[in-house]
């Protein structure tokens, strides 16, 4: 396991926030509120260990098939339906969206190797993530992959908790499946919009795991 470079900053100041809480406490009521000061210090340090448990990398073996789709992130589905994409393809699509709780692994990964040839971030809301409007009024960034004559969209999508979304990828660049495109922090969902007749590999309330699961066979 390793840690994300998204995190050394957060950690960085948790672990500052930890010493120099813990200090003060020991210092000013050590001798007359020993318990309180070990109480303190037990609930800080679980907090570090969250945090840095946030922005694990597992170590893990990854899906690379040309016909499948991998999952994004970590999480559970949550929605497999059939909608309508009024963003980018303006027509009817399947889309399947993945839940991330605050304790899931929060790399996103790319779902299929290709071309990116659409990237934009959009400003929104902060709805909870399981709210179907999330996915087009929260906070978002979109992006297209192209492999061959298939599309498909990927949104990383903020939520309730999640302020931050992180995405690497630029149009024109040529991506690997399963590497990584972006984090979200601090719990979200994700987005899959995919073309009609997609066979689904999945089923609702499914724990999947990112660039490992396939969701999807296209």
């Amino acid at each position: 396991m390793t840690i994300h470079r998204e995190g050394y900053k957060s950690i960085a100041i948790v672990t500052l926030l930890f010493a120099v809480i813990n200090i003060l406490m020991f210092w000013f009521f050590g001798p007359s509120l020993l318990w309180l000061c070990i109480a303190i210090f037990i609930i800080t340090l679980l907090f570090v260990l969250f945090v840095v448990s946030f922005f694990r990398i597992p170590t893990r073996t990854y899906t690379f098939n040309e016909a499948s789709v991998v999952s994004p992130c970590d999480g559970k589905v949550v929605v497999i339906e059939e909608i309508t994409d009024v963003e980018y393809f303006k027509d009817k699509r399947l889309q399947i969206s993945i839940f991330m709780s605050p304790a899931n692994v929060h790399v996103n990964r790319n779902p299929i190797s290709g071309e990116v040839v659409y990237s934009q971030y959009h400003k929104g809301k902060y709805l909870v993530a399981w709210n179907p409007k999330s996915s087009t009024e929260n906070e978002r960034h979109s992006v297209v992959i192209k492999k061959g004559d298939k599309e498909i969209l990927v949104k990383q999508i903020a939520g309730a908790v999640a302020k931050r979304i992180v995405n690497y990828l630029v149009v024109g660049q040529k991506v690997t499946q399963s590497s990584e495109m972006g984090f979200i922090k601090f719990g979200s969902r994700v987005d899959l919009i995919l073309p009609l007749g997609t066979k689904v590999n999945v089923s609702l309330n499914q724990v999947v795991k990112g660039g490992v699961d396939t969701i999807a066979t296209i």
